[in-house]
C-alpha cells in the first residue's frame, strides 16, 4: 500500500503553527473582550448537532453544506455545524427562552463546511459573533454594527469598511411599489445579484434597473436610492441606514450596496459586510433575521426578531501572523530556583527551562537568561 501521502491533510484544511496560532488566539481574545465589555454573555455550544435542528431553525440555511453522518447511538442524522448563528437562536429559544429580552450572546469556534465558499477554498474557518435576540429596531442594529467595528479594530484589523445592504429590497418592492409576477421575483434577484442590467431587463425588470447605480459611497448612494424610492415605500428603511450611518460616524467607511444577497440567506431588511484592509475577502457579514419558534401540537411557533454578526478572521489571522514579533522567552538553567520562576511568571514572562546540560538560550530560543534572581538579555 502506499502511504506517501498519509501526512497530507485535506483540501481545505490547515495546520495553525506557533507564530499564527498566537494570532489566532490574541484575535479571539480581543474580539470576546469587546463583546464581553457590550454585556454579551458567552455560550459554547456542541460542535455536532442532529441535522434537524441545525437546518430548521432559521431561513437558507442549507444542509447540503454539511457533513452529515449516522448517530449510531439514536440513529438519527448528525451533523458537523456550517455555522454557529443557527445553534445560537436555538439556544435562545430553548434553553433561554424564559430570559429577557433583549438577549445578548456571543460566541467562538471553529465551524465546517463540504466545500469551500467561491475563491476560499477554505472548509474550516473560526466563526466568532454576537446576537441581540428579541429586538428589530435600527437602534439593535446600531449597536451591533458599531460593536463588530471595534471589536475588528481590538483585533489589529485597520482601514475597516462596511457595506450596507437591504436582502429583502425586492420583495419590499415586488409588493406594491414596483410589482412583479411571482414567478419573476427569483429571476429580477438573480440578475441583480449579477448586475446585469440586460438580463434585468429580459427579466420583467426594467422598473428595477436604477437599483443598479445606487451603490458606492454611502452618501451619494443613498441618495440615489431615495431618488427611486417608489410610493415611499423604502423611506424607513432609508431613514434606517442613516441613523446607523451616524452611529458609526468616521470609525469605518461606508458604502452602499441595496441589492446584494450574497452571503445573505436568512437575513431580513438589513444587511452588512465588512472588510479590512490587507485582507483580500470580506472578514465578517451581519445584519436583521427572524428565529424560528419551536413547533407545539402540530402548529409553527412564533418567530423572533434578532440582529446579529459573525466574523471570519481566518484572513486577518494570517495577515497578522507573518508580521508576528518574536515573543521574548526567559531561560531557566539547571538548578534555577523555582520559586524565583514562579515570581517572574505571575509577573507576565514567559519561562523556559533548561532540561539537560546541552540546553542553552540560544538553542531555546529565549531572549533572556536567569543568573540567581536577576534577568540578562542574551
Amino acid at each position: 500500500m502506499d502511504d506517501s501521502d498519509s501526512d497530507l491533510l485535506p483540501e481545505g484544511l490547515q495546520d495553525r503553527l506557533p507564530q499564527a496560532a498566537a494570532a489566532a488566539q490574541r484575535v479571539m481574545r480581543a474580539v470576546l473582550d469587546v463583546m464581553d465589555g457590550h454585556g454579551y454573555d458567552r455560550v459554547q455550544p456542541p460542535s455536532i448537532e442532529f441535522e434537524r435542528s441545525l437546518a430548521s431553525r432559521m431561513a437558507g440555511v442549507q444542509p447540503r453544506r454539511m457533513f452529515r453522518f449516522v448517530d449510531p447511538a439514536s440513529l438519527r442524522t448528525l451533523a458537523l455545524r456550517s455555522d454557529m448563528t443557527v445553534q445560537v437562536g436555538r439556544i435562545a429559544e430553548t434553553s433561554m427562552a424564559g430570559a429577557a429580552r433583549p438577549l445578548r450572546l456571543c460566541y467562538a469556534g471553529q465551524v465546517v463546511t463540504i466545500r469551500g465558499d467561491g475563491l476560499d477554498p477554505a472548509r474550516e474557518r473560526l466563526q466568532l459573533g454576537a446576537e441581540l435576540i428579541g429586538s428589530d429596531t435600527v437602534a439593535a442594529a446600531g449597536e451591533i454594527v458599531a460593536m463588530a467595528i471595534e471589536a475588528l479594530a481590538a483585533a489589529g484589523a485597520t482601514g475597516i469598511s462596511v457595506d450596507f445592504t437591504l436582502p429583502d429590497l425586492v420583495d419590499t418592492l415586488a409588493e406594491k411599489a414596483l410589482p412583479l409576477a411571482p414567478e419573476a421575483v427569483d429571476a429580477v434577484r438573480r440578475e441583480l445579484d449579477a448586475k446585469d442590467a440586460g438580463g434585468l431587463i429580459d427579466a420583467g425588470g426594467e422598473a428595477y434597473v436604477p437599483l443598479l447605480y445606487a451603490t458606492g459611497p454611502f452618501d451619494s448612494a443613498i441618495e440615489r436610492l431615495r431618488a427611486i424610492d417608489a410610493g415611499g415605500a423604502l423611506s424607513s428603511r432609508i431613514a434606517g441606514l442613516k441613523e446607523i450611518a451616524a452611529r458609526i460616524g468616521d470609525s469605518a467607511r461606508l458604502t452602499l450596496d441595496p441589492s446584494e444577497r450574497h452571503g445573505f440567506e436568512y437575513q431580513s431588511w438589513f444587511g452588512f459586510t465588512l472588510y479590512a484592509d490587507g485582507v483580500r475577502s470580506a472578514v465578517g457579514r451581519g445584519g436583521t433575521y427572524r428565529i424560528r419558534g419551536k413547533a407545539i401540537a402540530g402548529q409553527s411557533g412564533a418567530d423572533e426578531a434578532a440582529t446579529g454578526f459573525s466574523l471570519y478572521p481566518d484572513p486577518l489571522i494570517d495577515a497578522l501572523g507573518t508580521g508576528e514579533a518574536p515573543r521574548d522567552a526567559l531561560f531557566l538553567p539547571l538548578g534555577h530556583d523555582p520559586q524565583v520562576a514562579a515570581r517572574l511568571r505571575a509577573v507576565g514572562w514567559r519561562t523556559v527551562a533548561a532540561l539537560g546540560q546541552e540546553c542553552s538560550p540560544a538553542k531555546l530560543g529565549c531572549t533572556h537568561r536567569l543568573e540567581g534572581e536577576d534577568v540578562f538579555p542574551v
